[in-house]
């Protein structure tokens, strides 16, 4: 990552860590449920790469201390002059603190509302609590790749980490396809010939987002039975909500819904919906499957080994 706001992190305390690639043969794996052990290599194999030139990297204990308490979950949203987007939250960080009861669980906001992201690091510093913040986002992006760690090399004092995006994952479906289900979706309209969906988002320009958001897409297709599914977006990328409609249309799908990829009301959420032809699904607020999702991506980062004892900012 080269965003200036970066540079220096090394002489601090946070730790990087860099998820392993996926590869065909595990994504294979995945689509026929398998799970699979891999034995680690003997002697001669290692001497082996050794001499064919390959780079081992052992990775080191985590820099979270394990007698520590847990480190405090900082659920990082957007933040929206629509009085409906806090509250939203709010009642999903409640979800998220019944599921784990006894765990430090803050709301920040990058913008426009209080508490904003950098006064909820300086406080959590402030009691010397270790932290792990939790982007409330679906996919890499500006806010992601630059707001986050910057705001985390504004405060030297604290130890934290940044988790990956919610982004594709089967929880994230579950949500998605539960608030369709509410907003009329029957199980009979995955078979018919005349739906489909648009996968509403927010959008970006950091093409990671783009391929990450037709990733969720994707998978939501494959849930819904095989009914095509065109992601879309709000701002700063194409298509938008309305050219995906037109797409569908045109390829005989008459009774397109929309699905809301987003965690809370706000505007780009209700311009969503308003171009909808047939259905509406809301935000995914607090539904339990994406509380769940926000602690699975809190309990990889928190758990994650690294590489290196340096502070740097560790996007997992």
């Amino acid at each position: 990552m080269n965003d200036p706001a970066l540079a220096g992190q090394s002489r601090t305390r946070l730790t990087t860590t860099t998820p392993a690639p996926s590869t065909p043969a595990r994504a294979g794996q995945s689509r026929a449920g398998l799970t699979t052990a891999t034995a680690a290599p003997s002697t001669p194999a290692l001497d082996a790469q050794s001499r064919a030139g390959l780079a081992t990297v052992t990775a080191a204990p985590s820099t979270f201390a394990p007698t520590a308490p847990a480190p405090t979950l900082v659920a990082v949203g957007h933040g929206s002059r629509d009085p409906r987007a806090r509250a939203t939250l709010g009642r999903l960080l409640e979800r998220v603190r019944e599921l784990r009861p006894g765990l430090d669980v803050r709301l920040a906001h990058i913008e426009l509302n209080a508490p904003l992201l950098d006064d909820t690091l300086a406080a959590v510093a402030a009691e010397g609590r270790d932290a792990v913040l939790v982007p409330l986002l679906f996919a890499p992006g500006h806010h992601v790749t630059h707001d986050l760690p910057a705001a985390v090399a504004a405060a030297p004092a604290l130890r934290a980490r940044v988790a990956e995006p919610l982004g594709a994952h089967p929880l994230l479906v579950e949500a998605l396809v539960g608030r369709l289900a509410e907003a009329g979706w029957t199980p009979r309209d995955g078979t018919a010939r005349d739906t489909g969906v648009v996968l509403a988002s927010a959008g970006s320009r950091d093409p990671r987002s783009g391929a990450e958001t037709r990733r969720i897409a994707a998978l939501l297709g494959e849930r819904l039975g095989g009914v095509p599914v065109v992601p879309a977006y709000a701002s700063a990328a194409a298509p938008t909500v309305p050219e995906a409609v037109r797409a569908l249309t045109a390829r005989g799908r008459h009774r397109v819904a929309v699905a809301s990829c987003f965690t809370a009301p706000g505007l780009f959420a209700t311009r969503a919906a308003a171009h909808a032809p047939w259905i509406a699904a809301d935000p995914l607020g607090a539904h339990p499957a994406l509380a769940r999702l926000v602690l699975h991506r809190y309990d990889r980062a928190r758990t994650a080994r690294t590489t290196t004892p340096a502070r740097e900012l560790a996007a997992i």
